[in-house]
Formats: C-alpha cells, structure tokens, sequence
C-alpha cells in the first residue's frame, strides 16, 4: 500500500493534501481496500464551514457505508465532479486512484495550526500495520 509523505493522515483514513490555505481531502488506499468497491459518495456540505472531526459526507460501498470526517476545520468549497452522481458518476475512481482522481472534497483552511494535530505517512503506516 502506498502512504505518500506529501499528505497528512487521520486516524478515521482520511487525508489531505495542503497548499496554501486550500485542502484537499479523499480517504486513503486503506480506507477504499477496506470499504471494496465504491458505489456512492454523498458530499452535500458544499459551502458550509465544518469544524474539525465532524462529519462532512458519506461513502457508500457495496459492504457498508462510512462516514467521512474532516481532517481539519475549513469551508468545503468544492466536491470533485467525476464522483458527484449529478456530473461524471464515477465514485469507482476513488478506488482506483484514491490518491489523485479520487479526491472527494476541497476546502478553505480556518486554522492551519489543526494539521500539526494529523500523523504524517510513517504514522499513519503504523497506525494501519
């Protein structure tokens, strides 16, 4: 499995990818070797401001369904097209490439001090064995 040093990761599997004041975030190729083959994620917090932990969407597989938690508190300012079922309805991308294609969310940092608060990959690597 991979575990990029470029990201930071939570203890729920997500991570993000900061640049700037702006995150992206997906779930990790843990979470989606977990979860199986996804069939739905549902992200309709598109505008509002999150705090830190709280649950920004779901993540529908043919096994279960998750929710997804925020790495760090922000505004989600975007939800990546190619997995919206309103646009390119390919939540299956996350499973192919969960590091790229399959981000879910994008969002406007409120506190940069919160990702100290994240595990870096060789954390994470532990934290999943």
């Amino acid at each position: 499995m991979q575990y990029p040093d470029n990201l930071k990761y939570t203890k729920e599997h997500e991570w993000i990818l900061v640049d700037g004041s702006v995150g992206i975030i997906g779930i990790t190729e843990f979470a989606q070797s977990e979860l199986g083959e996804i069939v739905y994620v549902e992200v309709d917090t598109v505008g509002e401001s999150i705090a830190r932990d709280e649950v920004f969407g779901t993540v529908e597989a043919v096994k279960t369904t998750s929710d997804l938690f925020m790495p760090v508190s922000g505004k989600v300012i975007a939800f990546n097209e190619e997995i919206d079922e309103k646009e390119g309805d390919n939540p299956a991308v996350i499973n192919e490439d969960p590091y790229g294609k399959g981000w879910i969310i994008k969002v406007e940092l409120s506190d940069l001090s919160e990702l100290d608060k994240l595990m870096d990959a060789a954390a994470y690597k532990e934290l999943v064995g």
